[in-house]
C-alpha cells in the first residue's frame, strides 16, 4: 500500500515532474548568463577606438581594410528567419508525439521524424549562416582581438551560436530514439524538454537580432 501511495503524489510540491523543473531552472540561470553578455556588449557598444565598426563607415587611419559598416544584415534577416521556422517546426513536433496514432494526425502532420528533422535542418542552416558570418568578418579584418566590438560581438554571438549547436545534436539525439523504438505520447516529456530549450535559444535570438543588428 505505501509504494502504491507514494506513486500518487506528484513528482514534485508543483505538481511537475522534476525534469521539467530542472530545465525551468537551467534556463533561469541561462538568461542571467545571456542578460550579462548582452549588458556588457551594450556597455562596450560605440566605443571602439580602431575599427571596423558595426554600422558606421571607417575610414582610414582608422580603418585600413574595411571602409563601410561590417554587419550584414540580409544574410542575418534570414538565419533569423529559419531559426523562427525552426521553433514552429519544433511545435509540430512536439504536436506529433503527443497526439501519436489519435485522428487527425496520420501523414506528414502526425510524422515527429519528419518535424524533429525539419528543425535540426533549420537550426544547422542557422549555424551555416553564424559561420559564413564570422569567416567574412575575419576576412574584412575584424576578430576577436581587432576591438571592444569584436570582442564583445564575438563573445555574445558564439556563445549563442555553442547553444544552438547544443539543441542540434539534442534533438539528433531524439531523433536517433525515434527511429529506433518511435516516440509516443509517454515519450512527450522528454521533447517538451527539448522544445523548451529550442524555444529559449530562438527567444535569446531575436534580443540579440534586435540589440545587436537592428539598434545603431
Amino acid at each position: 500500500m505505501t509504494a502504491v501511495a507514494s506513486h500518487a503524489h506528484p513528482p514534485t510540491s508543483t505538481g511537475l515532474d522534476h525534469r521539467k523543473i530542472a530545465i525551468w531552472a537551467f534556463i533561469g540561470s541561462e538568461c542571467m548568463l545571456f542578460a550579462s553578455l548582452i549588458s556588457t556588449y551594450l556597455i562596450y557598444k560605440g566605443r571602439s577606438v580602431v575599427g571596423p565598426f558595426p554600422h558606421e563607415a571607417c575610414n582610414p587611419p582608422v580603418c585600413a581594410t574595411h571602409l563601410n559598416p561590417i554587419l550584414n544584415i540580409p544574410v542575418t534577416s534570414f538565419s533569423t528567419f529559419v531559426l523562427l521556422m525552426s521553433s514552429l517546426a519544433m511545435v509540430l513536433a512536439l504536436a506529433a508525439v503527443e497526439n501519436k496514432g489519435k485522428p487527425g494526425y496520420e501523414g506528414l502532420l502526425g510524422s515527429s521524424k519528419f518535424w524533429l528533422i525539419s528543425t535540426a535542418v533549420l537550426g544547422i542552416t542557422f549555424l551555416g549562416c553564424q559561420a559564413y558570418e564570422f569567416t567574412s568578418f575575419v576576412h574584412e579584418g575584424l576578430t576577436i582581438r581587432t576591438n571592444l566590438f569584436g570582442s564583445s560581438f564575438f563573445t555574445l554571438t558564439g556563445f549563442h551560436g555553442a547553444h544552438v549547436t547544443a539543441g542540434v545534436l539534442w534533438l539528433i539525439t531524439l531523433l536517433a530514439i525515434d527511429i529506433k523504438r518511435g516516440l509516443g505520447p509517454k515519450d512527450a516529456l522528454l521533447v517538451d524538454i527539448a522544445a523548451l530549450y529550442w524555444h529559449f535559444v530562438d527567444v535569446v535570438w531575436i534580443a540579440i537580432f534586435t540589440l545587436v543588428y537592428l539598434i545603431k
